[in-house]
């Protein structure tokens, strides 16, 4: 899998060591949301654990938002709302849900199907081509799901912890493509910061609602935190800044580490099982997005 990650980051025959060894921090970083989100998920529950993340990833790149105010019109803060529930609300808290009952590895994985996803929605309301090779990588991804959901880990079934991680991918391919139609030219980290910002806005409600009344544990609360600062705020800046210097494609390759290093950091840390259902789920996904990409790059 490193290979294809080198490979996708070639410049004129040399690998960059720079954009490698940012590609697998930030691999690092989004795969470890998946274990702050195990830990801190059933103390705070997924609505108020996605509410401290979204304010914190948004205070975290609002200096960015703060300096190219004058480019988000009052006209424009509706859509950037809809966006804001459907590429990060939501997901989050469908993750999160699913972090409450299954291993942390689950939703990793999972989240790979996110670039399938932003094909097929693509494909289906935004006039994109998809490919015979494309479409054959996305049922393969599928099936990647049904052998991921089928599986049990430690004698629980999980099936419907993958169905909720799969549909918080197929949002997040569905904010993609509106990110792509409905906000491109705008300041990526300023985006960011408004999405995020108004979709903690709309869940502040249900999140004080079902607030836990229980004291939540230090350990959860740091969970929280990492969650919403290192994760969300300092990833977003990251790889951004690795799309202005190597471009959507390149950066997109991250893809394939979020599930390694998500596995990784549960199996080290949590002491999470990896399955033979998992690794098989986890090959068939990831060859499916890499069939993907090598079939959109072409």
């Amino acid at each position: 899998m490193n290979a294809w990650v080198e490979r996708a980051v070639r410049r004129d025959g040399a690998t960059d060591g720079r954009t490698l060894a940012e590609l697998c921090l930030l691999g690092a970083i989004w795969g470890a949301s998946f274990l702050f989100m195990r830990v801190a998920a059933a103390d705070f529950g997924a609505v108020p654990l996605v509410e401290v993340r979204l304010a914190l990833g948004s205070l975290v790149l609002l200096p960015f938002l703060w300096h190219h105010r004058g480019v988000f019109p009052l006209r424009l803060w509706p859509k950037l709302a809809l966006i804001g529930a459907i590429n990060s609300a939501i997901p989050f808290v469908l993750f999160a849900w699913a972090a409450q009952r299954a291993p942390a590895g689950i939703g990793a994985i999972a989240n790979a199907m996110t670039v399938l996803f932003t094909a097929l929605m693509g494909f289906l309301f935004f006039g994109e081509r998809i490919g015979a090779r494309r479409g054959v990588a996305l049922l393969a991804g599928f099936a990647g799901v049904v052998v991921l959901a089928s599986g049990k880990v430690a004698g629980m079934s999980v099936g419907a912890a993958v169905l909720a991680g799969a549909s918080a991918s197929l949002f997040y391919g569905l904010g993609i493509n509106l990110v792509r139609r409905h906000l491109t030219g705008l300041p990526p980290a300023a985006v960011a910061s408004a999405t995020l910002g108004v979709a903690s806005l709309l869940l502040l409600p249900l999140a004080i609602a079902q607030w836990p009344a229980a004291r939540i544990p230090m350990a959860s609360w740091f969970s929280a935190a990492a969650l919403g600062v290192v994760c969300t705020g300092i990833a977003f800046v990251m790889y951004y800044r690795l799309i202005a210097r190597i471009g959507a494609s390149r950066a997109s390759t991250v893809t394939y580490l979020v599930p390694l290093f998500g596995v990784a950091w549960a199996w080290l840390l949590l002491d999470e099982p990896l399955t033979w259902s998992m690794a098989l789920a986890g090959a068939i996904i990831l060859g499916s997005v890499a069939a993907s990409q090598r079939s959109g790059a072409r």
